[in-house]
């Protein structure tokens, strides 16, 4: 059966799912198989990229395919299908919550970014879905979301019982504070065991699936790796938020199967990022034995979009469009995160509007990665642009901080590998410590009994990133606007005193060790 698997995933990706094909090679097992198709990690991604990749109306036929050949088909999200474009900026939801009704998913958990617009508009946003929502390590007995999100459920299929439950990411660190107001948090791995042996030991369920949005593997909180390997009752698991692209098939992706307290394997699956793949996993129902393959979204599926898919799109276009169209200043090269030229332009942006806040040069600062949510590329910047680069609603606050917790905040980011520094400052990471050393601003080390002047986002100085370190300092001036218009207006006052952009690649952070 494995190998007709592969051949069939084959087939979806070259063939363009030839319906009759696929129903002839599996009209006779088709319906002992489970299929469960999984995205995450979306980020309202609703157009093709860039590089031709991805697109909901894509997936759509994907999933259409597989319907008409699996009466067994589970659609599943793993969270974060929010953020991350102008359809999310400016529609606040709404277009992704139409699609996502209109491809028919079956079951959602939430993500971090879910929570990006607080928790009045989640609860718009989770009351008018399809899906069945569902958190096992969330509290939201004091919110209004009690009674629409579910601590699991159970479904049959051919006389076995499958049971889905959902872990979350600890909100503390992560999700601007006050956005997930009333939610408490429960342990991950406490509440994962405990209810997977509850299903499986009380309900009789056969196999668990869970679906996580807490990453593939972290060295600082719990991982969909860690989960596995200290469950018994656990089977599946359909992961988020790393943006980690599983591949069986390729031999150098990271392992898709983690031994557990047991000695079984539990099959760890993700789909990367953006919608550019879809994940398929199909297991046999007489033996629970189970599989998972990766199908690529592209331009092959275009000649079988549906009519009233792309007319929810364009329905929302025209703004978006409009929005993308009024330039603000120009770049001749790719600015990319990947090459730290982006992060330092931003960074450097922040010291300079930050200055104009306080009336005076700030020391420092610092911009989370993370913030900045895709690359510009060679040639004219637009509004648009930078707004989907920088879709959250944070703000550029000044702080001062002691140099003792400003160099603890350095150790912070040494733990994610490096963050968004301006140019006033320089940082070597102890790879193998994972600290900092030797960190000058200024180009001078940091006095720890000094007060220093740090320009940053309000995310960033209340913790957010698990720059925990920031909370102890005293923010003394906050912006009026949202960055992405900071950022907008620097530009533009820029172009039009006819500054050029500079790519600056010089790794403020650098690993020096390993």
């Amino acid at each position: 059966m494995n190998l007709n698997f592969y051949r069939f995933v084959a087939a979806v990706c070259a063939v363009v799912f030839i319906h009759s094909t696929l129903s002839k090679v599996y009209a006779d097992d088709s319906a002992q198989k489970l299929v469960i198709i999984h995205t995450n990690d979306t980020h309202s991604r609703i157009d093709p990229e860039s590089d031709g990749t991805g697109g909901v109306a894509r997936r759509q036929v994907v999933i259409d395919s597989l319907r008409s050949v699996y009466p067994n088909l589970m659609l599943v999200d793993a969270g974060d299908a929010l953020q991350g474009s102008l359809y999310y900026t400016l529609f606040s939801g709404q277009v992704e919550r139409a699609l996502m009704n209109e491809l028919g998913y079956d079951i959602q958990i939430l993500g971090n970014h879910e929570f990006d617009g607080g928790m009045e508009n989640l609860h718009r946003y989770a009351a008018t879905s399809g899906a069945v929502n569902i958190s096992t390590n969330y509290d939201f007995t004091a919110t209004a979301l009690d009674t629409i999100i579910r601590p699991y459920i159970v479904k049959e299929f051919n006389g076995r019982k499958v049971g889905f439950i959902a872990i979350n990411l600890d909100p503390d660190g992560i999700i601007f504070a006050g956005s997930s107001k009333g939610v408490k948090y429960i342990d991950g791995l406490k509440a994962a065991n405990a209810t997977a042996w509850h299903l499986k030991h009380n309900e009789k369920v056969d196999l668990i699936v869970a679906l996580t949005h807490i990453g593939y593997s972290l060295d600082y909180a719990l991982s969909d790796v860690e989960l596995a390997s200290k469950s018994e009752d656990i089977d599946i698991i359909i992961g988020g938020h790393s943006h980690t692209l599983i591949n069986p098939a390729d031999p150098k992706s990271v392992p898709s199967r983690i031994t557990n307290q047991v000695g079984d394997t539990v099959l760890i699956a993700q789909a990367g990022y953006g919608g550019k793949n879809v994940g398929m996993i199909t297991i046999d129902l007489p033996t629970l034995k189970s599989s998972s393959a990766l199908i690529p979204v592209d331009s092959r599926l275009d000649d079988r979009l549906s009519p009233r898919t792309v007319a929810i799109i364009d329905g929302f276009r025209d703004r978006v469009d409009s929005i993308l169209a009024v330039k603000i200043h120009h770049t001749p090269v790719d600015l990319k995160k990947s090459d730290w030229t982006l992060v330092n332009l931003i960074a450097d942006i922040i010291a300079e509007e930050g200055g104009q806040l306080v009336g005076k040069k700030v020391d420092m600062a610092i911009m989370n990665k993370g913030g900045l949510r895709c690359d510009i590329t060679e040639g004219d910047i637009t509004e648009g642009k930078i707004m989907e680069m920088l879709p959250f609603d944070n703000k550029i606050v000044v702080m001062e901080i002691s140099g003792k917790d400003l160099l603890d905040a350095f150790d912070s980011m040494a733990r994610r590998r490096g963050e968004g520094i301006s140019k006033t400052a320089f940082a070597p990471i102890d790879s193998s410590q994972r600290k900092c050393s030797d960190v000058t601003v200024g180009g001078k080390p940091i006095d720890p009994d000094r007060t220093y002047l740090v320009a940053t986002v309000d995310y960033v100085a209340t913790g957010g990133d698990y720059m925990t370190p920031l909370k102890n300092g005293v923010i003394i001036a906050r912006s009026s606007d949202i960055l992405y218009k900071d950022i907008i207006g620097h530009l533009n006052k820029n172009f039009k005193a006819g500054k050029k952009l500079k790519a600056d690649k010089k790794v403020r952070m650098p690993l020096v060790k390993e």
